[in-house]
């Protein structure tokens, strides 16, 4: 009996989930040069996409300043300098970037980025999903209450999401939006302006893959095992 628990606790480990890196950004040159107005748009791992929204324009600044973003790079560390936001009392949940990243092969999908508020810039940040790549739904909201500061690890799961994980049209949008029961923006410090910034940071997908079909075999294999076993052990 012992045994049979034993060869059944390695395969259920074998098929336990664990979450991997799907796609991040980390905005850093893809060779160093020192310098955190350059960068990438690429992915520095996995694959995916992003746009800015509304007439957001994307541009790179450092990730290191004003006590900096999770990065552990040091000497060259980018963020992704966004700006060019709507005009106090419009656009509510429009202005902002979106992300594409397919997940065929993962389920559980977690998001989590840095973001860098300046003092203008909107103090609530929208975080919005989409399954077929163009409608969107609001998830989470967060609160940016601090000017020239990083809020670093903002963390969006999505595992309870049906059609989130196996989708190669996931989709999420980082956007400003009003104040809570208001119908303008409110400032992380200061006035609001569309010209205030937000800057990206370490913005990952994560997700656990999948089982295969050999997973599960090895799964009922072992449940059959440890059941066999236990009616031996009745009838002894």
């Amino acid at each position: 009996m012992k045994l049979a628990l034993s060869a059944f606790a390695l395969v259920m480990a074998a098929g336990a989930a664990h979450a991997d890196t799907v796609t991040q950004w980390n905005f850093n040159s893809v060779t160093a040069d020192t310098s955190t107005s350059t960068g990438s748009l690429a992915p520095s791992i996995g694959a995916g996409t992003l746009m800015g929204l509304n007439g957001v324009t994307l541009a790179f600044g450092s990730g290191a300043a004003n006590g900096g973003s999770s990065d552990p790079v040091t000497t060259d560390d980018s963020g992704l300098q966004t700006t060019g936001y709507a005009a106090q009392g419009t656009g509510n949940k429009l202005s902002g970037v979106q992300f594409n990243v397919s997940t065929l092969g993962y389920d559980s999908v977690v998001v989590s980025y840095d973001l860098r508020h300046s003092n203008t810039s909107s103090r609530y940040e929208l975080f919005q999903y989409s399954l077929d790549g163009m409608s969107f739904v609001d998830f989470a909201t967060f609160d940016g209450n601090a000017g020239d500061t990083w809020f670093n690890g903002r963390t969006v799961d999505l595992s309870s999401i049906a059609g989130a994980g196996n989708n190669s049209d996931f989709a999420f949008r980082v956007v400003a939006t009003y104040a809570p029961g208001m119908t303008s923006y409110a400032a992380s410090s200061s006035s609001y302006a569309g010209t205030g910034t937000w800057r990206f940071d370490m913005v990952t997908v994560s997700a656990a893959p999948v089982p295969e079909a050999e997973t599960y075999a090895m799964m009922l294999a072992g449940l059959g095992l440890v059941g066999f076993m236990a009616a031996r052990r009745r009838k002894a």
